[in-house]
């Protein structure tokens, strides 16, 4: 699936802290999320997932209260509900970051874990607006189809 050219919305239209999950994971470029709004898209993820056409969206993390159904999900996400014990909005902001809550597994490497962190470090250096705006989308598509880059 190509990533690069996925949101199509106006900047500005987006909420991006509400289109944010906590653990830095960019719901507002997410193909589940743009599936509310492409049927086509639904159909590809619905075969992807061996789910039903209509179980095959999201509204984003905290729309859905921590609770990502169409990835299995039964229960809320440890990271979530932390998130919310604590009152912050993003994991950077807790005095505990990085925790075992934003670990990456190699085998859930299907799903952009390994991106957590390192969205939360630049929402945390550039502001949610300047990254969500300049660098999710390069972030996101580089995770999926770039190169490792060992040295310069």
């Amino acid at each position: 699936m190509d990533f690069r050219n996925l949101c199509q919305c106006q900047q500005g239209e987006i909420d991006y802290r509400q289109m944010t999950a906590p653990c830095g994971l960019d719901c507002f470029n997410c193909p589940i999320y743009h599936a509310n709004h492409n049927d086509e898209l639904r159909k590809e993820i619905a075969q992807q997932m061996n789910v039903p056409e209509k179980e095959a969206v999201c509204s984003g993390c905290r729309n859905q209260q921590g609770i990502i159904r169409v990835v299995g999900m039964t229960s809320q996400c440890k990271a979530y509900r932390c998130s919310k014990e604590k009152n912050v909005d993003f994991c950077c902001e807790c005095s505990n970051f990085p925790c075992d809550f934003l670990h990456p597994y190699v085998d859930k490497i299907t799903f952009p874990n390994n991106t957590k962190v390192f969205n939360l470090c630049l929402i945390k250096k550039m502001g949610l607006e300047k990254w969500a705006k300049e660098k999710a989308q390069q972030v996101k598509a580089e995770y999926y189809h770039g190169e490792l880059k060992l040295s310069d």
